[in-house]
């Protein structure tokens, strides 16, 4: 069996907008690409899957799956079949989220200092005022620029005409950028010649933009600031990518340890001596980042970094507090931020959103729940959720106890039949569902997003659900030139 026989067998999901194929048959963004798999024989598949296994292994390409008691550490799994986007498709997604991240940012700028949105009635105070991101202690701090999303990963799902949907807002600490980036140069090792053919859009200059906006943060007029990467340590699930980015950036990766404040600065211990640091890229949660103001037993931030925050003295990167905003309740609201900021039509719609503390959206939610996917607005990565259509009666009882307690903590989405794409699993290739994380970097210049993202696979057969933690994988992302 060769490349060709493979094509030619592929049948995608009925009810499901595949990225390949199309009713008319194969789709033309993909055509280069096939032409070349078409050539090659299943044995040189299977030397192309163990030679990205080998290089995944050899980088350390890691994740953490903290409930998994067999072992801590993973390969990322990763499909040698590249996902591809036209670029009129593209235009559309960059301009959608630089218009959200727009208005994401002026309501953190707002509702930190003057609330107007509260104040005109178009997000409920008791909303905000009981979301577990909402952090008092940053109220009316300036951050440098007044911006608060440096760095974003919003999550898209393709819908069952093809249309992208924003499913979450990732504002504090996103995280797969690392895995982006590799799967980019893995494909390089696969297919040398035919990146350049296909006229894929560069990412990999994606370290360079991030390192160019952390220097123009600094809120010391220097002529060379002092960045870091904070990280909570080695036991981190991502703490393969935070090595990653200061490698690649050229910074110090340091826990907190390796910091300290003094005279509300920030200091960092090195064998010249104490250094000043103007610009902290952490990437630890803001409970663990002073624990003078939040959590006390925390042993990973330092103590006084709030004071030293507020200040002035130093920029910390994503802002702290930035849970509100990707908050999954509040997550409903962003179309009417648009509106209300921007004054403009969301060019990126939401997947409906049902929220369970509204007694009306509650019923209707509970009358269709094999049709809901009903998820914690305080858990991420797969967790925290019910999937109605393959929910025991046990299961969906036991859910609604827990929605009783405090429906604050709940929301419910429609079920979207989410976009396919093909994988090469078990010598066929089948369709996989997938979701899209494109990176965005809000800097004083502007926004810039790198044109692809981390593609992210359910690789078990009938599964909507991407996430690593939960038996997903990744391939690379293709932006093409048309």
């Amino acid at each position: 069996m060769n490349g060709a026989d493979l094509i030619k067998n592929y049948s995608s999901y009925s009810g499901f907008w595949d990225e390949m194929q199309g009713t008319d048959g194969l789709r033309l963004p993909y055509s280069a690409l096939l032409d070349v798999m078409s050539r090659l024989q299943l044995s040189d598949l299977h030397d192309k899957e163990a030679l990205a296994n080998k290089l995944f292994i050899n980088q350390g390409i890691t994740f953490t799956v903290y409930s998994d008691n067999k072992g801590i550490e993973r390969i990322f799994p990763f499909d040698i079949l590249p996902r591809i986007i036209t670029g009129s498709e593209w235009k559309s997604v960059e301009e959608g989220i630089k218009q959200r991240l727009k208005a994401l940012n002026l309501f953190l700028n707002d509702i930190y200092h003057e609330q107007h949105i509260i104040r005109d009635g178009i997000i409920p105070a008791a909303l905000i005022a009981t979301c577990a991101g909402y952090n008092r202690e940053v109220k009316d701090i300036k951050v440098p620029h007044s911006i608060y999303v440096h760095i974003s990963g919003i999550d898209l799902i393709r819908g069952d005409q093809g249309q992208f949907y924003v499913l979450e807002d990732n504002l504090r600490t996103p995280s797969g950028v690392s895995y982006m980036l590799e799967n980019r140069e893995v494909t390089k090792r696969l297919f040398p010649d035919i990146l350049g053919r296909n006229k894929v859009r560069m990412v990999n200059n994606y370290p360079l933009l991030l390192h160019n906006i952390l220097l123009s943060l600094s809120p010391r007029p220097v002529s060379n600031p002092t960045v870091v990467l904070l990280t909570p340590g080695i036991y981190n699930s991502a703490y393969y990518e935070h090595t990653f980015l200061a490698r690649s950036m050229g910074i110090p990766l340091v826990e907190g340890r390796d910091l300290y404040v003094d005279n509300h600065k920030v200091f960092m211990k090195t064998t010249r001596g104490p250094q000043q640091v103007d610009v902290i890229y952490r990437r630890i949660d803001d409970e663990f980042i002073d624990p003078l103001v939040f959590r006390p037993d925390s042993v990973l931030g330092i103590p006084g970094m709030m004071s030293a925050y507020r200040k002035g003295h130093v920029a910390l990167i994503n802002a702290v507090g930035n849970g509100v905003a990707d908050d999954k309740a509040v997550y409903a609201y962003v179309p009417a931020m648009i509106r209300y900021y921007l004054n403009e039509e969301p060019i990126l719609p939401n997947v409906p959103t049902y929220q369970l503390g509204n007694e009306e959206e509650k019923v209707h939610v509970y009358r269709h729940i094999e049709n809901m996917v009903i998820k914690r607005t305080s858990q991420s990565g797969g967790y925290g959720m019910l999937m109605g259509n393959k929910a025991s009666e046990k299961e969906i009882e036991d859910f609604k106890k827990e929605i009783e307690k405090n429906p604050r903590d709940f929301i419910a989405q429609p079920r979207i039949n989410l976009s396919t794409v093909p994988c090469l699993i078990n010598d066929q290739f089948v369709p996989r569902h997938v979701d899209l994380r494109p990176y965005a970097l809000y800097g004083p210049s502007g926004i810039q997003i790198v044109p692809g993202g981390l593609t992210r696979v359910a690789l078990r057969e009938g599964s909507l659900v991407v996430n690593s933690s939960q038996g997903g994988g990744s391939k690379d992302t293709w932006v093409i030139d048309e």
